[in-house]
């Protein structure tokens, strides 16, 4: 019985410690949630007067991927003026594979780059911030399995 009653006590400080302290902040609202992105090729909606689509240059495997991101106004015309970012990483495996926040690279035809490292098989993820002026316009996460 004692067993019992001390190892129910460790699992239920655990899940405390885990959770983290009562009064934190929810994600949503200190600004760290990431939108589930829809499936790559389609047109995300970026603010009111922009839209962008996303996707590799190639069908992923492992090794070297080429992640490509397109934004275009509303009338579709190419846009050029966001900074975008990405972070690729295993979300069952958090921050063992992450690449780390990165810049993408600019093309001569006006699409964002990010090579991206691909090192197992199993479920990855690629986070995508993008913004204007400074500010953080959106924030969306691609999840797909390799």
């Amino acid at each position: 019985m004692r067993k019992v009653l001390s190892g129910a006590l460790f699992t239920l400080s655990l899940g405390l410690a885990l959770s983290g302290p009562l009064s934190a902040t929810p994600p949503a609202a200190n600004g760290s949630e990431f939108a589930t992105l829809t499936k790559p090729g389609t047109k995300v909606p970026l603010g009111k007067e922009h839209y962008f689509t996303y996707g590799f240059t190639q069908a992923p495997k492992l090794g070297n991927a080429v992640m490509r991101v397109e934004v275009f106004t509303q009338d579709g015309k190419r846009d050029r003026s966001f900074a975008v970012f990405g972070d690729a990483d295993m979300p069952s495996m958090r921050g063992a594979h992450s690449s780390g926040r990165k810049a993408f690279a600019l093309s001569n035809k006006g699409a964002y780059l990010l090579p991206v490292q691909l090192v197992m098989p199993g479920d990855w993820e690629i986070r995508f911030t993008f913004e204007k002026n400074g500010a953080s316009v959106f924030r969306g996460a691609y999840l797909f399995d390799l």
